[in-house]
């Protein structure tokens, strides 16, 4: 998830430096996004963490 927040955000950066204003917002937003939900995920295992088999 993670990493594809990365990939957006690259694409983001090279948009923005082509003068893509509207396709660099729209990836920026995207990668904002995913990486919001990779760290409630990461969180969620973190706190659940590894369980012993019963």
């Amino acid at each position: 998830m993670l990493s594809w927040a990365l990939i957006f955000l690259i694409i983001a950066i090279i948009a923005g430096a082509l003068g893509l204003s509207g396709i660099a917002g729209t990836a920026t937003n995207i990668a904002w996004i995913l990486f919001v939900i990779g760290l409630v995920v990461a969180l969620i295992f973190f706190i659940g963490g590894r369980r012993p088999p019963v």
